[in-house]
């Protein structure tokens, strides 16, 4: 359970959300990267509203795998971020559309360049 003062994490918020999560929200935990996740005081007819504060930029694929499952009802609590197999990286957010993202070898921003065909294709020329 995370015992600091609310109001040090939600100012990315809007205001609407901001006064709901000081009137409403109970702190449940924070991430790796400093997304904080809330839960409703209250118990509306079974369950307690969730959300998250993001850290920055709001992206929903910023939120990992264990806090995402929680968010959406799948568990009670959130995974333990402890419990990863070794094998399993850590988790990163969506970069698609930023300088960041993937751009394959020949993409215009790299440079445009890509490397010569091999000698099983055969370019189709019109008028041939």
């Amino acid at each position: 359970m995370d015992h600091a003062p609310r109001h040090a994490y939600i100012t990315g918020m809007n205001i609407g959300t901001r006064i709901s999560t000081w009137l409403h929200g109970r702190v449940v935990g924070r991430d790796a990267i400093g997304n904080v996740y809330y839960e409703d005081k209250h118990d509306h007819g079974g369950r307690r509203r969730r959300w998250v504060a993001y850290a920055g930029e709001p992206e929903a694929s910023k939120v990992p795998p264990e806090w995402h499952a929680w968010l959406h009802y799948t568990t009670d609590a959130p995974l333990p971020a402890q419990g990863r197999r070794p094998w399993q990286k850590p988790h990163l957010a969506n970069a698609t559309g930023t300088p960041a993202g993937y751009r394959p070898p020949g993409h215009d921003y790299s440079g445009g360049k890509r490397a010569a065909a091999t000698g099983d294709y055969e370019a189709w020329t019109p008028g041939t």
